[in-house]
């Protein structure tokens, strides 16, 4: 038999996700489980070649060591903005700089 809760006592993933609330943390969290998940959404061949990513003001940075490449994932633009806002859930960024 389970005991019911207190009005005062929560879960502690409501505890959790108050606190990314308050200190506004929850967008921050999702720009690292992309960053994260970025061999993953692209490969390995892509991710051997990116040097850094990050995501600042809505745009997703990529440092890349091949300039064939960057030149390539620049064509690809609008489609990567697309997987990097579906695997987040929601329109997480609104541009790419590729570098």
């Amino acid at each position: 038999m389970r005991k019911k809760r207190r009005n005062n006592e929560e879960t502690l993933g409501d505890a959790i996700g108050r606190l990314l609330k308050v200190y506004r943390l929850e967008n921050r969290l999702e720009e690292v489980g992309i960053v994260n998940a970025w061999e993953e959404m692209m490969g390995s061949m892509i991710a051997r070649h990116t040097r850094e990513i990050y995501i600042r003001d809505r745009i997703l940075y990529v440092r890349l060591n091949s300039s064939v490449l960057r030149e390539e994932l620049s064509y690809a633009r609008s489609k990567l903005i697309a997987m990097v806002n579906e695997k987040a859930g929601r329109e997480l960024i609104d541009d790419v700089d590729l570098r």
